[in-house]
């Protein structure tokens, strides 16, 4: 039900243990028997830090659908691979959580209490589940208070979150949104998407949010057992002031089998929490309004924050595209024989000049051996979802084709100008970096309109991005730098026209 619920650890330092421990191992390898290595740290990376990784997220799922027993077992099989960072403890912490959900909460308790500290992110996760178990969320926030330091605060995120959780349940929705504001740089490094995820669904319900909880809990935090969303959804409408609604939504769930949610039940029934409107204050709401547009603009961005995630179709065909292509290179004569690529349709700018305009379009669809091919389809992948999801399936495909036959069109003049040495083009890279541009032009659209954290922060990271490419494509003899830098500037001009003329109207 809490971010302190799903517990796991937050220090590294284990992981750059074991990483020092196989670079070593091979080193050592490679001295003695170089031609088994490879292989033998092939498999010590993968039984030591991909299987754990793996466990990590299945024991995340396992805890979010209130499957605790299962979860221990889990933990216990990555505890004997991993036994650092917290995991040796962590099956001990997901038992009580069992015991809880059984009822025994004697035991679960005793367990917990043997954990409990404030020193260590195990130590101080059993602290929280064991006051959450019994739902005394006052003397929970005054332990945070007094025990746990703003440097571990801002490290330590399920702690955090659950503070952010103690502020609403304890009816200060104000000072819930003034810590949010305050630690909004830690809750945005969450790598745990859940998580994060998590702490807005806290804010939300205190807010009285009912159908933005819906939305998170019908899409990223999908895996919740029924009985917790129900419980969020009652909160949220109990916030908002419907409390008939919320009382019938409690009393539907109030039979759960896992005493934290009746403990919870219980809580909400004798000690409802704040009606949110009358309670927030005007900057409360404008740290509200912004929670709200970075989610509306996530889903924009990615498709996955909403009741029904949507599918990058349009990027997907075009890939399938690409990769058709590439199979009749290698069934026609090969992928790096430039005589077949040249039949097949290459761009050669006196070609193009002579009356063979189609090959503006067909060599965006040829690639020159695997490689190439998988460097610009997996760029494809990342950028065209972003801007499908951006723009929509027929402007996107706009877009992609404007973008490669701009930046054709662009190599073949400076070429005939004598201003480029380029004479034999092919690959999609002018295509992806024409949606690079246009991501680029809605970043900037929406962040000069409602100044979010989201779009200013992916701003800087395309800024970035373009920069490292300019600087790879100058130091490197093979790559159309002219290519690049027009798909590049063709996408983000079409997608500040797309942004004026179809957004503008919505």
């Amino acid at each position: 039900m809490t971010s302190a619920s799903r517990i796991s650890a937050q220090n590294n330092r284990g992981w750059v243990i074991v990483s020092g421990f196989i670079l070593i191992v091979i080193a050592i390898l490679c001295y003695f028997t170089p031609s088994i290595s490879g292989l033998i740290g092939a498999c010590l990376w993968g039984i030591l830090v991909i299987v754990p990784s793996l466990g990590n997220r299945k024991v995340d799922r396992l805890v979010a659908q209130q499957d605790f027993g299962y979860a221990s077992r889990v933990a216990r099989f990555i505890s004997w691979l991993h036994p650092l960072d917290g995991w040796r403890e962590q099956p001990e912490v997901l038992r009580a959580l069992e015991l809880g959900q059984r009822g025994s909460v004697a035991e679960a308790v005793a367990i917990l209490n043997r954990h409990q500290t404030a020193t260590t992110s195990t130590g101080r996760a059993a602290t929280v589940t064991l006051y959450q178990m019994e739902a005394r969320w006052e003397e929970l926030l005054v332990w945070i208070q007094e025990n746990v330091s703003e440097a571990v605060l801002q490290k330590d995120f399920d702690t955090l979150v659950c503070y952010v959780r103690s502020l609403g349940e304890t009816g200060d929705i104000n000072g819930m949104l003034q810590a949010w504001e305050r630690y909004e740089h830690s809750l945005e490094k969450i790598p745990n998407l859940r998580t994060r995820h998590l702490a807005r669904l806290y804010v939300l319900a205190f807010c009285g949010q009912t159908e933005q909880v819906a939305v998170l809990l019908s899409g990223p935090l999908a895996n919740y057992s029924n009985s917790i969303k129900l419980f969020w959804l009652a909160t949220a409408d109990q916030a908002a002031g419907k409390d008939i609604i919320a009382y019938e939504q409690f009393l539907s769930i109030s039979n759960a089998s896992d005493i934290r949610i009746r403990n919870a039940i219980a809580r909400r029934l004798s000690q409802p929490v704040v009606v949110a409107e009358s309670a927030l204050t005007e900057k409360s709401k404008q740290i509200l309004l912004r929670i709200s547009t970075e989610i509306e603009y996530e889903a924009r961005y990615s498709g996955g924050v909403s009741v029904k995630p949507r599918q990058a179709i349009a990027t997907y065909f075009l890939i399938s595209l690409n990769v058709l292509a590439f199979a009749v290179e290698v069934k026609l004569g090969g992928s790096t024989n430039l005589n077949n690529l040249y039949r097949l349709g290459a761009l050669v700018p006196e070609e193009v000049v002579a009356g063979s305009w189609w090959r503006l379009l067909s060599a965006a669809f040829l690639h020159f051996g695997f490689l190439h091919l998988l460097l610009n389809m997996f760029g494809l992948y990342l950028f065209g979802r972003l801007v499908e999801f951006a723009f929509g399936i027929p402007q996107f495909l706009l877009l992609y084709f404007t973008s490669a036959i701009g930046s054709m069109l662009a190599v073949t003049y400076l070429s005939v100008m004598g201003y480029s040495e380029t004479n034999f083009v092919v690959g999609a890279s002018g295509c992806v970096m024409g949606l690079v541009g246009a991501f680029a032009a809605v970043l900037l659209h929406d962040w000069r309109r409602k100044k979010t954290r989201l779009a200013a922060r992916s701003l800087r990271g395309i800024v970035t991005l373009i920069l490292l490419q300019v600087i790879f494509d100058l130091t490197t003899p093979q790559i159309s730098f002219v290519g690049h830098t027009s798909g590049l500037i063709v996408g983000f001009v079409m997608g500040i026209i797309l942004k004026m003329s179809w957004w503008g109207r919505n």
